[in-house]
C-alpha cells in the first residue's frame, strides 16, 4: 500500500468521481510500510493476527466519516467517535497482545531499519512511528528478495502455473505471497508432501472464493499458496524449491 502507486491512483480516481474508498490490507499489513495519509483512503481496515499479534479488527477512518455515519451498534454504547464503532467490552488482552506485536514490529526498525532512517526522519517520523517506518521498509525489501527467489524457482520446475505478477522489475507491487498450481500433484496433495517435509503451505481458496471462481479453480482444490515473511530465509526457500522438484 505505501509503495503502491496504483492503489493511490485508485482513490484518486474514486475521490474524481464522488465515491468513498475503503482499502482492505489485511494481507499487506504484515509486508510493508502503511501510509493513509499518503493514499487519501477513507477507510482502511486490517487484523493484528496478520501482522504476527491476536485476532484484534483494527479500523483506521477518517474523522468526519466516522462522525457522520451511523454504525449498528449495542443500545448502551455511547453514540459518539470512537465508542460507537466498538461493539460492547473490548478485549483488553487482544488490545495487549497488538500493543506488543507493533513494538515488535518497531524492534525490526531498531535492529535491522538503519538504511531507511535518514529519509522517515527527514519526512517528519519520530519515536515509535520511525521506529515502524524503518521496520517496514527493512521487512519489504528483504521480502522482495524472498518472493524473487521463490517466483524464480516456482517458474523453472515443468507444468507450473504461478498466478499474479511474476515480472522481477514488479516485485514491488506484490507481496511474497505466492498461489501455484501444477500438473504432478493436486494442491491438496503439494500441500501434504510438503508437510511430510516440514513445509507448512495452504491449499484450497483461503476464502478467496470469488478469486478462485474468476480463475476456475473452485471445484477443482483451488491452489497452493506459499507465504514466505520476514524470519524464513532464502536457504528455507531453496529446500522448499528442492522437495517441490523431486516429486514426481
Amino acid at each position: 500500500m505505501g509503495t503502491f502507486p496504483d492503489v493511490a491512483e485508485v482513490i484518486r480516481l474514486a475521490h474524481s468521481a464522488g465515491a468513498k474508498v475503503f482499502v482492505d490490507a489485511v494481507q499487506y499489513a504484515p509486508h510493508g510500510p502503511l501510509d493513509v495519509q499518503a493514499l487519501d483512503c477513507d477507510f482502511l481496515a486490517c487484523s493484528a493476527y496478520k501482522f504476527f499479534g491476536p485476532h484484534q479488527g483494527i479500523l483506521y477512518g477518517k474523522w468526519e466519516l466516522l462522525e457522520e455515519l451511523q454504525p449498528f451498534k449495542v443500545r448502551p454504547s455511547k453514540n459518539v467517535t470512537p465508542y460507537k464503532w466498538e461493539t460492547g467490552t473490548q478485549s483488553h488482552e487482544s488490545m495487549a497482545g497488538t500493543t506488543a506485536a507493533v513494538e515488535y514490529l518497531a524492534s525490526v526498525g531498531r535492529r535491522f531499519g538503519e538504511a531507511w532512517r535518514t529519509g522517515y526522519e527527514e519526512a517528519g517520523f519520530t519515536g515509535r512511528r520511525l521506529d515502524l517506518k524503518m521496520g517496514m521498509a527493512a521487512i519489504l525489501a528483504y521480502e522482495q528478495r524472498l518472493g524473487g527467489h521463490l517466483l524464480n524457482g516456482l517458474q523453472e520446475l515443468s507444468d507450473v502455473q504461478v498466478y499474479g505478477i511474476t515480472d522481477p522489475a514488479r516485485l514491488e507491487q506484490r507481496c511474497p505471497t505466492v498461489a501455484f498450481t501444477w500438473a504432478r500433484r493436486s494442491p491438496r496433495e503439494t500441500a501434504e508432501l510438503l508437510g511430510q517435509h516440514g513445509i507448512f503451505v495452504w491449499d484450497g481458496n483461503y476464502y478467496a472464493l470469488s478469486l478462485m471462481e474468476g480463475l476456475g479453480l473452485e471445484g477443482k482444490g483451488g491452489a497452493v499458496r506459499i507465504g514466505p515473511s520476514h524470519y524464513n530465509t532464502l536457504e528455507e526457500i531453496d529446500f522448499l524449491l528442492e522437495v517441490l522438484s523431486s516429486i514426481r
